[in-house]
């Protein structure tokens, strides 16, 4: 899930929205201003009530977003790389590059997202008692009534063992913890997500048909996506274990097509691309002894294309690239299975591999797809007296 629309960086962690926000946005100020408060208070003005529900479902995102930032605080500290943090339809998801190094750390980054959702529900009950007794505007109490319900729903919902719900990740560090294999405590809390899932389901479509449409709908839809999340974690766990043993090294496309930071667009567009069919090339700096480039960034074909024909000539490399800072970068030893999480579709997410500050790969998608190709092959079909991943 990629953000639609970029909100900045928020305690150094790149924070965006998806456009599906503005439905579950929407839903939430309209079910607020013309149900629940109206129902509950009548007599005000509509304006008052589209006033006090707009503000409530802006402090229901921004706790939705202290929860996300919640994980993301926390995962740093314990190493464990973020890339960002994005608001969708159905509440927030915070990437990460790579995997908890151990249950404990697993245990903390996952079970601090629900902690603060119950904190801030906790926080919201005072501060509605607190306005009662000062007897403020009973709409405005209203709302920080709903919005203590719904983060402490929140936390309860996400502390469920099943993946992809931080339960899920509670439940799999302590299968973790228990049996020392991460893999298996992935697939069971994987087994778990898509149980629960299923269950959701059934009760969403029980609800339609007893009445309950537009909420038996969403129920199952959430269940759904539940299903479907835990599936791919399930696959994901069966895939590392193929890849287990595999280094990046092993797996890369070895010397990748360079361009020099210097070139101008003009040059890349009737020259490199002429020569070869990639869509993402490394961007390095050539070192005046002759040396290999150092690695400064990465460039694909759109970005080059986007630049206007009268602005490419005098247009390099250097000030279309995406910087290596945004870019991943693993080294050849790493273990292949430790960077499946950082692999993505697309031309900008392509992983530079590099030793000692010089380029010497490229990882993507298709080469991790041939190696598991590979490797099955292999297993179907082992070669007499054996074979080892780095055979």
């Amino acid at each position: 899930m990629r953000a639609t629309f970029p909100l900045g960086r928020i305690m150094g962690v790149k924070v965006g929205v998806h456009w599906s926000v503005l439905l579950i946005f929407a839903l939430i100020a309209f079910g607020l201003a013309a149900g629940r408060l109206p129902e509950d208070h009548p007599g005000r003005s509509w304006a008052l009530y589209t006033l006090i529900g707009l503000i409530t479902a802006v402090v229901f995102f921004v706790s939705l977003l202290a929860h996300e930032l919640a994980h993301a605080v926390v995962a740093r500290r314990n190493g464990v790389g973020v890339d960002d943090i994005v608001l969708w339809l159905l509440g927030g998801a915070t990437r990460i590059r790579t995997e908890a190094p151990d249950p404990g750390a697993e245990l903390r980054i996952a079970g601090v997202g629900p902690l603060v959702s119950l904190i801030l529900g906790g926080a919201f009950a005072l501060l509605a008692w607190l306005l009662d007794a000062l007897s403020a505007s009973a709409l405005v109490v209203e709302g920080a009534v709903w919005l203590a319900a719904i983060n402490i729903l929140l936390a309860v919902f996400n502390a469920v063992p099943a993946a992809p719900l931080d339960g899920g990740r509670l439940l799999r560090a302590y299968l973790w913890w228990r049996g020392g294999d991460r893999l298996r405590a992935m697939e069971g809390a994987a087994r778990a997500g898509q149980v629960f899932g299923w269950v959701l389901v059934g009760l969403g479509l029980f609800s339609f048909l007893w009445g309950a449409a537009f909420g038996g709908l969403w129920l199952a839809l959430i269940g759904w996506f539940l299903v479907m999340a835990a599936s791919a974690e399930g696959r994901q766990a069966r895939l590392r274990e193929v890849l287990a043993g595999v280094s990046v090294e092993q797996t890369m496309s070895h010397a990748p097509v360079t361009v020099p930071a210097g070139l101008s667009v003009r040059e890349f567009l009737e020259d490199v691309l002429m020569r070869s069919r990639h869509s993402a090339f490394p961007v390095v700096e050539v070192v005046p002894e002759g040396g290999p480039g150092r690695p400064v960034g990465l460039v694909t074909l759109e970005r080059a294309g986007q630049v206007p024909r009268d602005g490419r000539e005098s247009t390099t490399m250097a000030e279309i690239m995406q910087p290596l800072a945004e870019t991943r970068v693993v080294a050849p030893g790493d273990p292949l299975a430790d960077v499946l999480p950082q692999l993505e579709p697309g031309a900008s997410r392509r992983i530079l591999v590099v030793e000692d500050g010089v380029l010497v790969g490229v990882l993507s998608p298709s080469d991790v797809s041939r190696m598991v190709g590979v490797l099955t092959a292999r297993q179907q079909h082992p070669a007499p007296g054996g074979w080892g991943a780095g055979g």
